[in-house]
This record gives C-alpha cells, sequence and structure tokens, in this order.
C-alpha cells in the first residue's frame, strides 16, 4: 500500500481549510435608514420630549379627576369624552404634530447637511446607490416617524390610563367608569390609520423639501417656501384667482376630508366608522401628490449624483 504523498510546507493547500461562505447580503436600504435614525437624534427624541411632556400635564390634570368625576350626573361609558377624560382623548395629538414637524425640518436638511458638512463625500465611497440613499432618507417621515409616535401614542394613552386609575381608586372613587370607555383595540385602529393617511398625503411635501434639501446651497427653508407663495402672488396679480393658495391648503388640510367621514371634520375622531379608506384611497389628490412626489425623489436622486459640496 503506498503513503500518501507529504505535502510541501510552502504548500498553499490546508487540509483544515473550509471554503469561504458566501457573504451574507448587506442590505445597504436597511442600514442606510439605520444610519439616519443613528445620525438624527431629534427623530425620537423629540417626539419622546413632547409625550413626557403631555404625559406631565396630564398628570396634574388628573389631580382633580376625582372630583370632576363625581360632579357628573351619571359617570357612564356614554359620558367618558366629555372634559373628565379629554386628557385621554387628546394625548395623542401633540406627540402626532411634533412628529409631523421633525419629519418637515428632517427632510429640509437630509440632503443639504450632508453637503453642508462634506461627509457625503464619505457616504459616496460606500457601495450604497444615490437611490438607496434617498429613498432611505424619504422612509424616515414616512414611515420611521410615524412608527415612532404610534408606539408613543399608544404608551402615553396606557400610562395615563393605569396612573388615573391609581388616582381615582386612592381617593376612594370607582375607576370603571374610566375603563368602561378604553377602547383597547380602537384607539390604535384610528391612531395607526391617521398617522398613514396623513404620511401619504404629506408625502409631495416631504419629496419637495428633499429636492430642495439636494439643490440649494443655502437658506434651503427659503427656496422651499418661495417658489410657492411666488406662484400665488403671481396669480393674483395677473388673474385676480386664489387657486394656488387653495391647492396649498387642500394639501395641508385635505386628509380630514378626504380619510374621514363628514362628522370627523371637526377633528374629533373617536369611532372606527368615521375612518373612510375608500374615499381616501379613491381621491384624486391622493394620487397626483404620491406621482409628484415621486417626480421630486427622481430628480432628488439626480441632483445628490451631481451636486458637489458646498
Amino acid at each position: 500500500m503506498t503513503s500518501p504523498i507529504p505535502l510541501r510546507p510552502d504548500s498553499s493547500f490546508d487540509p483544515g481549510t473550509v471554503a469561504p461562505a458566501e457573504p451574507a447580503a448587506t442590505r445597504p436600504f436597511y442600514w442606510s435608514v439605520r444610519r439616519e435614525i443613528w445620525e438624527n437624534r431629534s427623530l425620537w427624541v423629540a417626539p419622546l420630549v413632547v409625550a413626557s411632556l403631555v404625559l406631565l400635564a396630564s398628570l396634574i390634570g388628573l389631580a382633580a379627576l376625582p372630583r370632576k368625576l363625581q360632579q357628573l350626573p351619571a359617570p357612564d361609558a356614554a359620558q367618558l369624552h366629555v372634559e373628565p377624560f379629554r386628557p385621554f382623548d387628546m394625548a395623542p395629538a401633540p406627540i402626532m404634530f411634533a412628529s409631523l414637524l421633525v419629519g418637515l425640518f428632517y427632510s429640509l436638511d437630509a440632503l443639504y447637511g450632508e453637503r453642508r458638512d462634506r461627509s457625503i463625500l464619505f457616504w459616496k465611497s460606500l457601495p450604497v446607490s444615490d437611490r438607496t440613499a434617498v429613498l432611505a432618507k424619504a422612509c424616515v417621515p414616512l414611515v420611521v416617524l410615524p412608527a415612532i409616535a404610534l408606539a408613543l401614542s399608544v404608551v402615553t394613552v396606557a400610562a395615563l390610563t393605569l396612573l388615573g386609575s391609581a388616582v381615582l381608586l386612592a381617593s376612594g372613587t370607582s375607576a370603571a367608569p374610566l375603563w368602561a370607555g378604553q377602547r383597547i383595540v380602537q384607539e390604535p385602529t384610528i391612531m395607526l390609520y391617521g398617522l398613514t393617511v396623513h404620511a401619504l398625503w404629506f408625502a409631495p411635501i416631504y419629496a419637495w423639501l428633499l429636492l430642495v434639501s439636494a439643490w440649494a446651497r443655502r437658506l434651503p427653508l427659503l427656496w422651499a417656501a418661495l417658489p410657492p407663495f411666488a406662484l400665488a402672488a403671481v396669480e393674483k396679480v395677473a388673474l385676480g384667482t386664489a387657486h394656488v393658495p387653495a391647492l396649498l391648503g387642500y394639501r395641508v388640510s385635505g386628509a380630514m376630508t378626504e380619510a374621514f367621514g363628514a362628522e370627523a371634520h371637526d377633528g374629533h375622531v373617536d369611532r372606527v366608522a368615521q375612518l373612510d379608506a375608500l374615499r381616501f384611497l379613491g381621491s384624486p389628490g391622493l394620487w397626483l401628490g404620491l406621482a409628484f412626489a415621486a417626480i421630486c425623489l427622481a430628480v432628488a436622486v439626480r441632483l445628490r449624483r451631481d451636486r458637489e459640496p458646498i
């Protein structure tokens, strides 16, 4: 029986070496979104601060909750949306509004900021396309911020409910009327629907701000606001009409008109029956706005590829 031929010491073959595995997917879009969250702490810090302030202000009002509840002639479930329980209904509104403002300011600075501090030179050296980078930035106000606002709103309402129950029980008042009005499934559903429709409705605004952020060399806020105001002024002087201001107003407040029933137009939504998803999805304003947003994002991708650092 012949013995195996010995390997030379300088041989590159190693019997214990295993063929390298295929590299795992890098998921550039996922990590691009994660980068935006890491680099912009205000995305979650600002809504968290607002949620804390709402909770603190509501706690101060909870001290008078037993007295207000005892003054009601019949504190049953039908009266849970009057003054004593108003903080529980209104608590999510400031959090959602804060997330909207953060999204607007983030979009305005997202592409401008990386050109201003020249970090774009580093990010362009990575194997991440301009399209991926821009879409990841657009995902922040459209998906990330609504998700943060929803989580904080649900936690805030739950904390208020528990603290309100503790205050009522400590005062010798039954907490049953408070829990009778809690809509454990309806409340999150309404909040999720409201955040989703407003994110889609404001998509052209976010996309326009991203486009300006990719183009402006300075004062992006001025360049973002100047064209619509200039168009409104020219229309008023030349034609004597006000279609541009009406269109802008419709874009700002039209989500409530198109996505909710007529009884919800006063801004108070407390029933799933007030949600009108079919009307919203059939609204021309939604699809025209999304088409405009797609054009703005496409131009922003091209500008990010061509524009130099400031």
